[in-house]
């Protein structure tokens, strides 16, 4: 029997198209949050994965599974990614929906009282679950992810565009309309698809609103939305530095779309302060055995006194031969969930977080005997007013280095300059018309959605 790792964000519903994809190209697959998006990693043999499978990268953006066969397979094409600036975003956030500031959006409840059964605590957290579907617009060129044109090589082709739609889960967190779910339910950062062009939020299982997004992280793989509704019942938090090995919690979602929606499972708490790697971004996350399927993403995890102490976000699973692991599934802490959401209520954003103004492309080993290019992270285009503008870098500029450390990929780029905060410097080694440089560059906050 094929060996075959799987590290989920909250599973997916594969069919047998998508198995066979993956026995044509040989390569493990990495599943999102949402209930129709997925991911592949290649093939490594058992000791690794065995030694690293808890720092595999999983997606944690709202990639769509059905890109597959919309698009086709995509034979290690690059594809284009972007770093959000503030003078250079395609994304717009509604003013209109963002709140005023100093006002508290999540408090964390202290209290003594005994604990409820599994149905008090379910008909306690119920109506402050929703469903969320996501209309993502993909756009392609001939069919597929086409090469980026590096420094004028490659060819112009007609677009095309295809949409498709993913579910996920959120938690009303005030009685006026706001809502916190996973980022990846509303963006998409596979296929660059980015923000949904629609979102839709499903409340008591039959009344649907149209959302505006007031802000979201993918680092953090936070989202608030809005909907126009009053008297809506707002979740109670608990607190999550409180809780222990063991402890009983359940979880509420729509596992596999709405025809399941507000899906009840149990289970424990498996692990505390687990330093997951998700896309390439570390997170500290509580671990647990509750039941997280495909649809769960954004949805609670909850105590048994009926307080969301999470937000599921992820899940974990192996298979070989004919052994299995199961039950590992990963909840953003409800304190972390309370400190994003303020800033993204108070400013649309996640204060403090560093910020190049750089749009970018990886230069793989394959681009690089291509077009002799160095490996490293190419420069599409530089933000006026940015930090990497300031410092002098330009478009078409090559960075090989990050304090002397080498990096081959944008991921490695921002996982190294996420170790800094907004205002620190740090030294750049770039290649420019093929000769190699170092600029100082102070790193802006950024002001606005993450990608």
């Amino acid at each position: 029997m094929r060996e075959e790792y799987k590290y989920t964000v909250n599973g997916m519903n594969e069919n047998n198209e998508s198995n066979r994809m993956r026995e044509q190209y040989n390569e493990y697959t990495v599943f999102s949050t949402d209930s129709n998006v997925s991911k592949k990693i290649k093939r490594r043999t058992w000791a690794k994965i065995a030694a690293s499978i808890m720092a595999m990268a999983i997606v944690s953006g709202g990639s769509i599974g059905i890109y597959h066969y919309a698009f086709g397979p995509y034979n290690n094409q690059p594809t284009v990614i972007v770093e959000e600036t503030a003078d250079d975003s395609n994304d717009e956030i509604s003013e209109s929906a963002v709140p005023a500031k100093n006002v508290s959006y999540i408090t964390t409840v202290e209290t003594n009282n005994g604990e409820l059964t599994t149905e008090e605590v379910a008909e306690k957290v119920l109506p402050s679950v929703v469903g969320i579907e996501s209309t993502f617009t993909m756009t392609s060129q001939n069919g597929g992810i086409s090469y980026f044109n590096f420094g004028g090589f490659g060819q112009n082709q007609q677009p095309q565009t295809s949409t498709a739609t993913a579910t996920g889960t959120g938690v009303i967190i005030t009685t006026n309309g706001y809502i916190v779910t996973n980022a990846h339910v509303i963006y998409d950062t596979e296929y660059n698809a980015g923000l949904a062009s629609s979102i839709s939020v499903i409340v008591n299982e039959e009344d649907r609103y149209d959302a505006e997004v007031v802000g979201y992280d993918t680092d953090y793989d936070l989202a608030v939305l809005k909907i126009n509704a009053n008297d809506l019942v707002s979740a109670e938090y608990g607190n999550s530095n409180e809780l222990n090995l063991g402890q009983d919690v359940i979880a509420i979602g729509n596992p596999l779309g709405f025809e399941l929606m507000n899906t009840v499972t149990g289970g424990i708490i498996s692990g505390l302060n687990r330093q997951i790697t998700i896309n390439e971004k570390s997170m500290t996350l509580i671990q647990t055995d509750t039941a997280i399927n495909s649809g769960n993403s954004g949805g609670p995890l909850i105590n048994k006194k009926g307080q969301v102490i999470g937000i599921n976000s992820s899940k974990m699973s192996a298979s070989y031969s004919e052994a299995s692991i199961e039950g590992i599934g990963f909840a953003i802490p409800s304190n972390e969930v309370a400190r994003i959401v303020k800033d993204i209520m108070e400013y649309g954003y996640v204060t403090g977080k560093p910020q190049l103004g750089i749009s970018c492309q990886d230069v793989t080993e394959n681009i690089s005997r291509m077009y002799n290019l160095p490996v490293g992270v190419y420069i599409t285009a530089v933000a006026e007013g940015s930090a990497a503008e300031k410092a002098g870098l330009k478009p078409g500029d090559i960075i090989t280095k990050i304090n002397d450390e080498e990096v081959s990929s944008y991921d490695e780029l921002t996982i190294k300059k996420n170790e800094h905060k907004a205002g620190d410097s740090i030294e750049l080694t770039y290649v420019r018309n093929g000769v190699e440089d170092k600029i100082t560059v102070t790193l802006d906050e950024a002001v606005t959605a993450q990608n």
